[in-house]
């Protein structure tokens, strides 16, 4: 789909408060700049008009050095096209010293066209109850304080990013460029999309549903050292089969135990890691390019290239050819 020259203007609010995540405003901000930028070059007219948003106009103090002045205020009867509430580090403190942002979203929500929380951001709109019986992404250190906080929210501490209708949740950081690629490529097409990501120097995005983690950082962050050094092993045997009674052996454990420590530990059981290894192996072997799918299962420890694709579209949400055509470096 190519971009229109027809297509409207956007107004993009950027939503801050004392303390929001700098990253996480200037983000976004650079991604719907730089597509009016990929329109100028095509001698079409920009779809994005961007400003800072707060409770009141001028200076607003992020989490960092950097501060963003607020040329506008929330309103209820003015709405933008497209509205991102940012996270912060300490959200409690964000709730309480800005509550007026929970009943603005409550009050916008059925109207506006696109309502998306960044990182922690999700808090806003689940206080709001807008995210009741919905699923939705945060940030997985607060996830479960999002959980406990907001329980009637299925909370997915895995996915980068959420679309629930016009809302949109997101992963932190990073995963609010990811989250207005997505926007962009919705808006103008997988074209300016693509050039923009390059120009970036980031993937064309990740799909929503691909998960948060590493599989070697939590390998790293196991306290028990057994288990720990199971999971090491693993990650350096994945061609192999695996049987329950090699790896409680060499954890010197019974089976039955062996299989509730790692669980205990792991938040996973020992299949559900060794899938998730596979996938991660195969993925960086897909963004290599050049190995056809049959060795990358082979070498990932895969049975076959259905059995890599099954477990790909299980944990990733796309297939290895799809992610391939978006991450691999041959695209």
């Amino acid at each position: 789909m190519q971009a229109q020259a027809e297509t409207a203007l956007r107004r993009v609010d950027i939503v801050v408060y004392p303390g929001f995540k700098a990253m996480e405003a200037v983000g976004p901000m650079t991604v719907f700049d730089y597509a009016n930028l990929q329109l100028a070059r095509r001698g079409l007219p920009p779809a994005y008009a961007v400003r800072v948003v707060s409770l009141e106009t001028g200076p607003v103090r992020s989490d960092t050095l950097m501060t963003l002045e607020a040329t506008g205020r929330l309103d209820t009867v003015l709405l933008p096209d497209i509205a991102l509430i940012v996270g912060a580090r300490d959200i409690e403190r964000a709730l309480a010293q800005a509550p007026a942002i929970v009943p603005w979203a409550r009050a916008v929500a059925p109207r506006i066209g696109r309502l998306i929380a960044l990182c922690s951001g999700t808090f806003f709109l689940a206080a709001a109850g807008l995210l009741d019986g919905r699923r939705a992404t945060t940030h997985w250190s607060v996830a479960g304080l999002l959980h406990q906080r907001f329980p009637a929210v299925e909370v997915d501490a895995d996915a980068i990013f959420i679309r629930q209708g016009n809302l949109w949740t997101s992963a932190g950081v990073t995963a609010g460029i990811d989250l207005a690629l997505a926007v962009v490529e919705e808006d103008l097409g997988r074209e300016i999309a693509l050039d923009l990501a390059r120009e970036l120097v980031v993937f064309l995005k990740r799909p929503g549903g691909q998960s948060q983690f590493s599989v070697h950082l939590a390998s790293q962050a196991t306290a028990h050292g057994g288990i720990r050094g199971v999971q090491d092993w693993i990650l350096a045997n994945l061609g192999r089969d695996f049987t329950l009674a090699e790896l409680a052996a060499r954890a010197a454990m019974s089976e039955r135990n062996f299989r509730r420590v790692f669980t205990r530990e792991t938040g996973s059981s020992p299949a559900a890691f060794i899938e998730a290894a596979r996938v991660e192996a195969a993925r960086r072997l897909l963004e290599q390019g050049g190995m056809a799918l049959k060795g990358i299962a082979a070498q990932a420890g895969f049975g076959s290239d259905e059995a890599l694709r099954r477990a790909f579209v299980r944990q990733v949400g796309v297939t290895p050819r799809e992610y391939r055509e978006r991450f691999g470096a041959g695209r």
